[in-house]
């Protein structure tokens, strides 16, 4: 959508020692340089990371809570938000499926598990944590899940962090208020001020960002290696070039459809593509990605309901992982898959995959259930996972992120609840005027 020429002025550039963006890039390369030099010592500062993830954890309900509640109860009307709901849902659908296709179609083209020779039995070092996976999946069917949807307490779902239950329970309150009317104001007005103070806390924690980067970064290296990528190097080169190519064509051609460029959405994310490289979990990012996609111009209740379902529905890095990881276990054991046999492993994924971010090693529990359901492939095959799959995490993590971003800025202008002026001057803040005419 155009706009009419710039007239604000640049903006006063950050000296760089400052930005948030550098001081988390030294800290992953320090993190590198001290877990491979000293990988004894890396391997015990996982705990400078986990204080980060737990500090993000800490606040990430409350700011779920406050940005749906205070948004659905602004809009006032219910069928507009399960519209959005909807729509939300369906797109994710559409989306996962292409990630999915991708995936198989470099799985097969650069056959990444020829060159291993699997055999039954031989991974039995591994037989105990495979069972942990097969036992775990058991309990991961269609039914589980939609009874997981619904929290025992309220205070439990904010206790243990479980995303789609605390969204569930904040579009149940957030339509109790909108119902009162003006009765409901006071509540209202009090949760818009809270919320205030929630973003604040977040910005105080970001400080701590680098910290967090850099002890999950040396505890990588120092606990498993750079020596870890070689056996699997190719998957993990096949793996990342899917996720390239999924952002930059497939994510990159939707974006063009709806007017905006995906290049400079990532350059817009980069202090929080950053922190998820150093900490390859892409939820130490959710309040802020709330925070900077309603400053880009998204409404509060699209913002409020698209981000949060996404991080359970629309897993495009998690997806495009876990169909390529199903045929490298196919290809290491040398099972020749038709393409039949390969669409339906992709129609299992689709049903499975939904809910995989709930639950910790929710990849590997999906891809259990997966192999079970399917049945031709030899569950012990997670095995030759284990070793590269925490690198591979920050791969998945950085695509979810960025397919939720992009998700949410095309529902919010489906929605024609995309404030294009005020995005083009956020754009502007950033990168000044830059010749810049449309979002």
């Amino acid at each position: 959508m155009h706009i009419s020429p710039a007239t604000a002025t640049a903006p006063k550039k950050k000296k760089l020692y400052k930005d948030l963006t550098f001081q988390v890039l030294v800290a992953i390369v320090i993190g590198i340089v001290v877990g491979h030099l000293a990988p004894d010592t890396g391997a015990h500062l996982k705990w400078l990371g986990d204080i980060f993830i737990r500090m993000i954890k800490m606040v990430v309900g409350p700011v779920i809570f406050l940005t749906v509640v205070t948004g659905i109860s602004s809009v006032g009307d219910m069928r507009k938000v399960g519209k959005v709901g909807v729509k939300a849902l369906v797109y994710f659908e559409v989306v996962t499926t292409f990630a999915l296709a991708i995936g198989l179609v470099v799985v097969n083209v650069i056959d990444p598990g020829r060159n291993i020779n699997a055999t039954l039995g031989a991974l039995s070092q591994h037989a105990a944590e495979v069972s942990k996976y097969a036992t775990a999946a058991q309990h991961h069917s269609v039914i589980d899940f939609l009874v997981n949807l619904i929290p025992d307490n309220v205070v439990g779902a904010f206790a243990t962090g479980d995303l789609l239950q605390i969204l569930l329970f904040s579009v149940l309150f957030g339509a109790a208020l909108s119902l009162m009317g003006e009765k409901g104001k006071p509540v209202e007005d009090f949760l818009e001020r809270l919320s205030h103070t929630f973003f604040r806390i977040i910005n105080i924690i970001m400080y701590y960002a680098p910290i967090g980067a850099f002890g999950a970064m040396a505890y990588t290296i120092g606990k498993f290696g750079l020596s870890s990528l070689a056996s699997l190097g190719e998957l993990l080169a096949a793996v990342l070039l899917t996720m390239v190519l999924f952002i930059t064509v497939v994510l990159g051609m939707i974006a063009r459809m709806y007017g905006f460029s995906i290049f400079r959405f990532l350059r817009y994310l980069k202090d929080e593509i950053m922190i998820v490289l150093g900490t390859s979990s892409s939820e130490t990012v959710l309040p802020r990605m709330m925070e900077k996609l309603q400053r880009l111009g998204c409404s509060k209740p699209v913002v409020g309901l698209v981000i949060p379902t996404g991080y359970s529905f629309n897993l495009d890095g998690t997806t495009i992982y876990l169909s390529m990881a199903a045929l490298f276990i196919a290809q290491a054991y040398h099972i020749d898959l038709s393409l039949w046999q390969q669409l339906s492993i992709m129609a299992l994924l689709m049903v499975t995959s939904k809910g995989a971010a709930a639950v910790t090693g929710g990849g590997f529990i999906t891809l259990a259930a997966t192999l079970q359901g399917n049945g031709q492939l030899p569950i012990e095959g997670l095995a030759l996972l284990f070793g590269v799959d925490r690198f591979m995490s920050t791969a998945r993590a950085l695509t979810n992120m960025i397919g939720n971003g992009v998700a949410t800025v095309i529902i919010a202008k489906t929605e024609k609840e995309f404030d294009a002026a005020k995005g083009l001057a956020e754009y502007r803040s950033h990168f000044g005027n830059d010749s810049l005419e449309k979002m």
